[in-house]
């Protein structure tokens, strides 16, 4: 009994507060009274081992010590000394890593306290979290929280677009607004931030000798649930409150949308995971690859090269020391991302050096960002033919509002390059309503 009510404490004090050897040993001599020398080895083996995913569940820090056999000698060895001196409180409350402290987040503690803060009852809060993932089991569409459209790339893969209903919509934009616009980025990161873009993105590659550009695969689907969950206990939830703000984030596609897609697709849609639609999905995929940009920029950095990232695409670039490990540099970028839990899409991955066309995201970078001449002789042609024939003529994809599209596609050639821009504007004005 005394044993069992030790390690319950002891998995208390792995999981509270700051992650660190000496943070997890003055914890645990609080609960026992004394600091025994063989706390200290225990909190390395434990950091150790969760070392590669984030802030562990209490069930894992338990499990590590039940089977930790330097627990276990220390324990039939001292158990005559041992006592509990003090006992860790049981009520819930926010024990956010080092790094979080200073961050604006509203504190949540309990269930009822989530449910208040976004004015739901708890009945309707564990409904749209959906933890046992009956989203996937339900076959009546009115009982679902996302509508679904798959779409089919050129390359014949699928994409799934997966758009949140109106009421779980507003809880995710409160969940977005109220605590992850709240956590800092690294400047490296350009994609679904304020003030950044696919031009911001270009800027520092343009000029360089060569530009390595990488894709990940899959990028928002291959995140998980239980990744969502394991983040928001980091930012210090409770582990209750963590889950529901993963499960409000995460969705388990049903199997029926799906229609002559593969066996790996369908198993990866049918766990819960980062739906492509959602208001939380690009800022919670920016936080869950921090870790994976902290060592990219680092390895860009050890060989004076530059890394920037938007969304999937990856770029980096450099001088000719870059240029002459840039193939070897290739393989130890994706080696980080598959240990950051990620993949490359290497069919995507291209080296361009100084003398060919170098783009990325759409965007020329040789000299300057531009847009590309096919994409700006091909608009243009568009244009003129909706002066002649009229605009519907053009309209091949069916745009409910295609000026509207067009002028948008117009907007942003200008914002990339004015002259041009203004080009295109004087076509556009010609076109008749």
């Amino acid at each position: 009994m005394f044993t069992r009510t030790l390690v319950h404490l002891l998995a208390k004090a792995l999981v509270a507060g700051d992650a660190e050897p000496d943070a997890v040993v003055e914890r645990a001599t609080r609960i026992l009274g004394h600091r025994w020398q063989w706390l200290r080895p225990l909190a390395v083996r434990y950091l150790e081992t969760f070392s590669k995913q984030t802030r562990p569940r209490y069930r894992e820090a338990h499990a590590f010590l039940k089977r930790d056999e330097g627990f276990d000698q220390a324990v039939q060895r001292h158990f005559q000394s041992l006592e509990i001196a003090q006992w860790l409180q049981d009520s819930p409350t926010m024990l956010p890593v080092k790094a979080a402290e200073n961050w604006l987040l509203p504190p949540i503690a309990t269930t009822m306290e989530l449910a208040n803060w976004l004015q739901v009852k708890p009945g309707e809060l564990d409904w749209f979290a959906d933890l046992g993932a009956l989203g996937y089991k339900r076959r009546n569409v009115h009982l679902r929280h996302y509508w679904y459209r798959v779409l089919r790339k050129d390359s014949g893969n699928i994409r799934l677009i997966e758009a949140p209903k109106e009421r779980l919509k507003k809880l995710q934009q409160q969940v977005l607004s109220g605590i992850l616009e709240q956590i800092p980025m690294l400047d490296a990161v350009h994609g679904f931030r304020k003030g950044r873009s696919i031009q911001t993105f270009c800027a520092p590659h343009v000029g360089q000798r060569t530009v390595l550009k990488m894709y990940l695969q899959d990028f928002f689907p291959s995140i998980s649930g239980v990744r969502l969950q394991a983040l928001f206990r980091t930012f210090g939830y409770p582990e209750r409150v963590a889950d529901l703000l993963g499960g409000l984030c995460s969705n388990a596609t049903p199997k029926d949308i799906w229609d002559g897609a593969s066996w790996d697709t369908r198993m990866q849609y049918a766990r819960p995971h980062l739906p492509q639609g959602a208001p939380t999905s690009p800022a919670l995929a920016n936080l869950c690859f921090y870790g994976a940009d902290c060592r990219l920029r680092g390895l860009a950095e050890a060989v004076g090269a530059r890394y920037t990232r938007y969304a999937d695409d990856l770029a980096f670039s450099g001088d000719a020391e870059f240029g002459r490990c840039v193939e070897r540099f290739g393989i130890q970028v994706a080696a980080i991302v598959a240990e950051e839990g990620f993949a490359v899409n290497h069919r995507k991955t291209r080296v361009m050096r100084r003398s060919v066309r170098q783009h990325l995201a759409g965007l020329v970078v040789n000299e300057r960002a531009n847009v590309r001449r096919t994409d700006y002789d091909t608009l243009k042609a568009i244009l003129t033919n909706c002066v002649r024939f009229g605009v519907e003529s053009q309209n091949r994809e069916g745009h409910s509002d295609f000026r509207a599209h067009l002028t948008g596609r117009v907007a942003f050639v200008k914002a990339v390059n004015a002259e041009k821009g203004r080009k295109l504007e004087r076509l556009l004005d010609k076109i008749q309503s």
